[in-house]
């Protein structure tokens, strides 16, 4: 009952009944013995608005005073923060530029200061904090470590954050942890089969399949940006050639607007000059979107997802950029097919990854939540 409560907010007791296949008689008893105990509250009415005429049904959820969660995202220019209750709330959101010749220690004390800085400023109590969520850049693949914990070249950032909180640290990669935000929050919500590309600086992704996770076997699953497009051309930091992050990352459309005359000093001034129609950047960027809409038509026929969510600062530009991947989601990807896949922009914006690193511990780690398991009986 726990689990579906942490992982779907305030449910009546209807609700509760037919996912757990409780009786009534049983399921009262337990409710009753968790509100005593300050595990659960009771509310009135359901919190996304009226079902019906009459009185609203009660519901009950988990108290938001008994835990709270930290998602943090370490991205290659900033550090974001979002914080929650046990009860989905989220709390308060915050973001830290990063330096760009910083070391791990130093995005760790970063890290650590935002995270203070959110305390002070928005009122925030950490002593009921129950773990803390790290989404990165790359590959989760040590394979020394299990999927979900410390890669060991993350270490000294989670291990000064486990010294400072007091607290456990999970990890995945920040692309993979937003499209888990976005199937709980945002543009996927209760879509089981998702695809989620993350267009930035760099070019990640994340894939939901039957309403799980996918990490793959060595935690690379939805590395969409090193699909390589060239064998033959230039080399990735991946170690292959010609891959797609090469080709429409954030540096690349730099460079490929600079040859045409309008240079650009970083990502957010390229996204206003698309944005104010500046028709050398829009040209750069239809024919990224282009590219992008070619590997994700490619992905389309493998995953067959019910929607595709498009992320990232790019995201934000409309149909400059939703248009060219529909047309070659819808022209390359079975066309011949009656199915129906929609692409969309993300609703969760820059702090996507940290909310998912927040949905993680919530729908990933039930262990956090065992202290509230009460012994019923």
């Amino acid at each position: 009952m726990l689990d579906n409560l942490r992982t779907s907010g305030a449910l009546s007791r209807a609700e509760l009944m037919t996912r757990t296949g409780l009786s009534r008689t049983t399921l009262f008893a337990i409710i009753s013995d968790m509100i005593e105990q300050g595990a659960i509250v009771e509310t009135r009415g359901p919190e996304n608005g009226p079902r019906g005429r009459g009185r609203p049904a009660a519901q009950v959820k988990l108290n938001p005073e008994a835990g709270q969660l930290i998602g943090l995202e370490l991205a290659r220019q900033q550090v974001r923060v979002a914080v929650a209750n046990v009860s989905h709330q989220i709390v308060a959101t915050d973001a830290m530029d990063l330096p760009r010749d910083g070391d791990l220690d130093a995005q760790a004390e970063i890290a650590v200061s935002l995270v203070r800085r959110v305390v002070r400023e928005r009122g925030v109590r950490l002593s009921a904090l129950e773990a803390i969520g790290l989404g990165i850049v790359g590959v989760v693949d040590d394979p020394d470590v299990p999927l979900g914990l410390v890669p060991a070249r993350y270490s000294p950032i989670t291990a000064r954050l486990e010294r400072e909180f007091g607290v456990r640290v999970a990890v995945d990669n920040n692309a993979r942890l937003a499209a888990l935000a976005e199937r709980t929050w945002g543009a996927a919500r209760s879509v089981d089969n998702v695809v989620y590309v993350r267009w930035s600086i760099g070019v990640g992704g994340g894939y939901i399949l039957g309403g799980r996770l996918v990490r793959g076997a060595h935690g690379a699953a939805g590395e969409l940006g090193h699909v390589s497009l060239d064998p033959d051309g230039p080399p990735c930091h991946c170690g292959s050639r010609g891959c797609l992050e090469g080709r429409i990352g954030g540096p690349a459309l730099l460079d490929a607007c600079a040859a045409r005359g309008v240079a650009l000093p970083g990502l957010a001034e390229l996204v206003t000059a698309a944005q104010d129609r500046v028709p050398e950047v829009c040209q750069v960027i239809s024919a990224a979107a282009g590219d992008l809409g070619r590997v994700l038509a490619d992905t389309v026929v493998q995953l067959d997802p019910e929607r595709v969510v498009l992320g990232g600062e790019l995201s934000a530009l409309g149909s400059l950029v939703l248009d060219p991947v529909r047309g070659a989601v819808a022209s390359l990807s079975l066309p011949n097919s009656p199915r129906r896949i929609d692409v969309v922009p993300g609703d969760l914006g820059p702090s996507a990854s940290a909310l998912g690193a927040i949905a993680l511990m919530l729908h990933e780690e039930p262990v956090i939540a065992e202290h509230l398991r009460p012994t019923v009986g």
